[in-house]
């Protein structure tokens, strides 16, 4: 008999297309995150890691400063016992390394990259020194038409120096993150030959336009002319004969200013302007007719002391070292300016003729001569401005700062003869 296959399962079951899904738990986002860290002892090893990263930031030496800035000591001076034989920012990047502060390990102060324009005059090369110690990497821009290259020699083979000779009157390429423009005869026997101001500034206001550079204009206390207000705020407007023959330097510098805020306020650059008072120290030009370097160069040649008009016009007087810890705390600030840069201590022609006479050779006569054209009857800065905003007053006084000066005076005159021998 055949076999049959009999089909005995249920009746089928309706089926419905429709999906519908689990509904959602309440609470599941927040859950599932608390029961993921409470597995396995996840969250014990979180909290355990947190304790040991605390403690070891807290407990460990830093091996960086946490001071983008040196600890500024007014009288740095190694000038005069063979400055161009010691590498002296070694000495400079050791004490920023060893300077107060603790910071996590590994992490320290990125260098900038930056210029300074004049950088192997006066002024310029102590500012070099200043910036190379504490770890910046600098390009000195200079003609040589009043710098030295011996101001700037201890810092060749310095991986983060440059030295360029260049005019600033010619354009210039370069990328960096600060323009210090100091380039610019700035005594009364060098700025009527070559007057520089307004060709050069207006070179390094492009230059710092086109790669988003800050800028600082050195500019001076020239600026106020004869001064009818005594002392000069940075709000005086000035007293300048615009035809004279200190006008070339005077214009040239408010000029420069003028250029400075007008691509201030119209381009968008970030600017400086500080206006610098009579200053002295080390690594001025010997014969640049400025009246401290004149003063000291006559004394130690057994010279005359030369004293224009009566003696009894006023100047201040700041050692360059305070100078230029005014340049740094306005590069560093947050405040456009201007802001007078100057020693507010005030002395007459004749007084500081008898300072150099006490410092140098009290036997020195004086010679009196006919004034000069122009010639400022008073100049002292208020600086109640630099004080308030950028915490800076100097801290060297004349009778502290000449002798440093006289020392390197001496060495260069003399070289290694003695003071009585014949200068050639």
């Amino acid at each position: 008999m055949g076999s049959e296959l009999i089909f005995r399962g249920h009746e089928a079951q309706p089926v419905h297309d429709a999906y519908s899904p689990k509904p959602n738990k309440p609470w599941l986002s927040v859950t599932r995150p608390i029961h993921y860290m409470l597995r396995e002892q996840r969250l014990l090893f979180v909290l355990l890691g947190v304790i040991i990263a605390t403690l070891f930031f807290t407990l460990v030496p830093s091996s960086s400063s946490s001071s983008p800035t040196l600890p500024y000591d007014p009288l740095p001076i190694s000038y005069f016992e063979g400055e161009s034989k010691l590498p002296a920012y070694h000495h400079r990047i050791a004490a920023a390394v060893h300077s107060v502060g603790k910071v996590p390990l590994g992490i320290k102060r990125k260098g900038l990259r930056i210029v300074v324009t004049g950088g192997a005059g006066f002024v310029g090369s102590h500012l070099v020194d200043r910036l190379i110690a504490r770890g910046d990497s600098v390009i000195v821009v200079d003609n040589f038409f009043t710098g030295r290259k011996e101001n700037v020699m201890h810092h060749f083979g310095n991986p983060r120096f440059e030295l360029i000779r260049h005019d600033v009157v010619e354009p210039l390429l370069l990328e960096v993150d600060q323009i210090y423009h100091l380039a610019c005869p700035a005594s009364p026997v060098h700025y009527k030959f070559n007057p520089t101001n307004v060709v050069g500034t207006l070179n390094m206001l492009g230059l710092a336009k086109r790669v988003g550079a800050r800028f600082l204009l050195t500019s001076t206390s020239e600026v106020y002319g004869d001064p009818l207000q005594h002392p000069q705020k940075e709000t005086y407007w000035g007293n300048v004969n615009p035809i004279g023959v200190r006008s070339c330097y005077d214009e040239g510098k408010r000029t420069a200013e003028t250029l400075t805020m007008d691509y201030h306020r119209g381009a968008g650059v970030e600017v400086r302007i500080a206006r610098i008072f009579n200053t002295y120290g080390p690594r001025m030009c010997l014969d640049d007719g400025r009246v401290v370097s004149n003063f000291v160069a006559q004394a130690l040649r057994k010279e005359p002391l030369t004293v224009y008009g009566d003696g009894k016009q006023t100047r201040s007087f700041q050692y360059v070292s305070d100078l230029v810890e005014g340049l740094i705390r306005l590069m560093g600030g947050e405040h456009v300016g201007p802001f007078n840069l100057g020693n507010p201590g005030e002395f007459t022609m004749l007084e500081l003729a008898k300072v150099v006479q006490e410092t140098i050779d009290p036997d020195a006569r004086i010679e009196y001569r006919p004034n000069t054209e122009d010639d400022p009857h008073k100049r002292k800065p208020d600086i109640g401005r630099a004080k308030e905003l950028l915490g800076w007053e100097p801290k060297v006084d004349l009778h502290k700062g000449l002798p440093l000066m006289v020392s390197d005076f001496r060495l260069r005159i003399f070289g290694d003869h003695k003071e009585g021998a014949t200068v050639a």
